[in-house]
């Protein structure tokens, strides 16, 4: 089963149960995969790599929003995102802990022969493919300076 049908299904199934926040998280979701699909060169098609990206940008946009309410002194809109990333969140991947990532990252380093802050941008490429989807990019970007420097 795709995401997109598993998303499908979660919508039936949070109707039924009358989740207000949760059913209108799902129909967001569902519009940006529908976007997704539709838009020209997609072919119609939505692969599971594609729409756990837009889930990992939805997420990063609604913490980022959340942020941004709290610091605007707005509980009541914050509260609304955090919630909507907690559904979004669902459905992506166990993120790493920071211990995690740096092991990755320190593996990453050994195999490409990295040596200096010069060869970031090889070890960068290589540990955005590795840890797409459970690792932010922020967070790698700073265990790479860190073990090359």
């Amino acid at each position: 089963m795709t995401l997109f049908d598993q998303i499908s299904n979660d919508i039936i199934a949070a109707m039924k149960a009358k989740e207000k926040e949760r059913l209108s998280a799902l129909r967001n979701i569902k519009k940006i995969f529908i976007e997704a699909k539709t838009a020209p060169g997609a072919n119609d098609t939505l692969t599971d790599d594609t729409a756990l990206k837009l889930l990992q940008k939805l997420a990063k946009q609604g913490r980022d929003s959340a942020t941004l309410y709290q610091t605007q002194n707005r509980p009541d809109l914050a509260e609304a995102e955090l919630v909507q990333v907690a559904v979004i969140e669902e459905y992506l991947p166990k993120a790493l802990t920071p211990e995690e990532i740096e092991e990755a990252v320190r593996t990453i380093i050994t195999e490409t022969g990295a040596q200096s802050i010069k060869d970031m941008g090889r070890v960068m490429s290589e540990a955005n493919k590795r840890l797409a989807g459970r690792a932010d990019g922020k967070a790698i970007s700073e265990v790479v300076k860190r073990l090359l420097a």
